[in-house]
């Protein structure tokens, strides 16, 4: 597991930053991790749009889905029949936003381990056509050393992190009984909105500011591309 790992993974997307400070090296670090942040973003972004496709048949069968569940909420088979059912009339498959989510698992974790450690260089992992660069840059726009803690970055992925809640949260299903199950969601959902922010603040702070810059790049870019599906999606439908 841990071959394929780095063989498929983290091996190259670390060379690819490497080269990337090599061909480029009068841009400062934090641009080399800002770029190579939206670049594996746009290749994982079919997947990404699947997720969010996924969601939104999701929550358009929301309705039909709550009716079956309060007429047969005592009938736990008939239930499960009905749902299933109704996914494929709808064509929806509830797994596929998770199977995406944990495709990508292995490249967010990649990313992270990546970033934590510059700006050293491991040269027993690179390949043979990529070598060291001469300099890294760390200073940030010539303001920021990012490898140094920084409130200001992990104060901006923090709140980055709360907008991007917010504008998942619009195509969630929104459960709307009193039902103890329905209650714990809701503050579970409530919960992960304003803690996980808080969460992401404290280690953003607490590693380095290459962290934040990573979370907050990763999160701009997740906000832009849910409105752009939406909007795109909305306008298809119109």
């Amino acid at each position: 597991m841990s071959f394929l790992y780095h063989t498929l993974f983290f091996d190259p997307l670390y060379n690819i930053l490497v080269l990337l400070f090599k061909i480029f090296p009068w841009i400062d670090a934090g641009i080399v991790v800002i770029f190579l942040t939206v670049l594996v973003r746009l290749i994982i972004f079919p997947l990404s749009r699947k997720a969010v496709l996924t969601q939104v048949k999701m929550n358009e069968i929301g309705p039909d889905l709550a009716k079956i569940k309060e007429k047969y909420k005592d009938k736990a088979e008939e239930q499960a029949k009905l749902t299933l059912a109704l996914y494929k009339e709808k064509g929806v498959n509830p797994f596929s936003g998770i199977l995406v989510i944990i495709i990508q698992i292995p490249i967010i974790l990649a990313l992270y381990q990546i970033f934590i450690h510059l700006p050293e260089i491991n040269s027993s992992l690179l390949y043979s056509f990529v070598t060291i660069p001469d300099h890294i840059n760390t200073t940030f726009l010539g303001v920021l050393d990012i490898t140094a803690k920084s409130s200001f970055l992990a104060l901006l992925a923090a709140i980055s992190t709360f907008f991007q809640f917010q504008i998942s949260a619009k195509g969630q299903i929104q459960p709307k009984g009193n039902s103890f199950s329905d209650n714990l969601t809701r503050s579970m959902q409530t919960q992960m909105k304003y803690i996980f922010p808080v969460i992401i603040f404290l280690i953003s702070y607490r590693i380095s500011g290459v962290i934040a810059l990573y979370w907050l790049t990763t999160n701009l870019f997740s906000i832009g591309q849910e409105i752009f599906i939406r909007r795109k999606l909305t306008t298809t439908q119109v």
